[in-house]
């Protein structure tokens, strides 16, 4: 089931929208783009705004983590057949509850939200990666062109 389109494409909406949001209402980091928090990071420090800066390490360093925590929930729960719910259902409850907390966040606390939103990103993209089979990035859309159009090229 996590390989469906159906799942695929909810998680493809939530990670764009976790961009949008965090783009537009927290500040201007990247949730999941880091290659663009990247770009943004060395433009910040090309100008000599440090501080500015800090923004997108931290968003940088929140999704090494995130992918870090979701590689850990799945080495120690996908070894214990027994548990009531699967290794994927874990990471999303995680992933829930960071959002509930994140949307009482003030804007004061924008720094805080993107890093956590960062890290959920993180978790999503390296639990659910692929749909049907296919490789696929639940919160990037560079590379699901690339594959999309190839598949696309090859069923015609």
């Amino acid at each position: 089931m996590s390989e469906s389109l159906s799942v695929g494409a909810i998680l493809a909406v939530s990670g764009g929208f976790f961009d949008v949001y965090t783009y537009l209402c927290r500040g201007g980091v990247f949730a999941n783009a880091q290659t663009g928090n990247i770009v943004l990071l060395g433009m910040k420090l090309a100008e000599g705004q440090l501080r500015s800066a800090m923004h997108y390490v931290l968003s940088i360093i929140a999704f090494v983590l995130g992918v870090i925590v979701a590689e850990r929930v799945k080495q120690h729960y996908k070894r214990r057949a027994s548990l009531l719910f699967h290794w994927r259902q874990i990471v999303v409850l995680q992933e829930i509850v960071l959002l509930v907390l994140i949307a009482f966040l003030p804007q004061s606390w924008n720094m805080i939200a993107n890093v956590m939103i960062s890290f959920i990103c993180a978790m999503q993209v390296e639990t659910f990666r692929k749909v049907r089979g296919s490789t696929f990035a639940t919160t990037m859309c560079t590379g699901n062109l690339r594959s999309g159009t190839e598949h696309l090229v090859l069923w015609l």
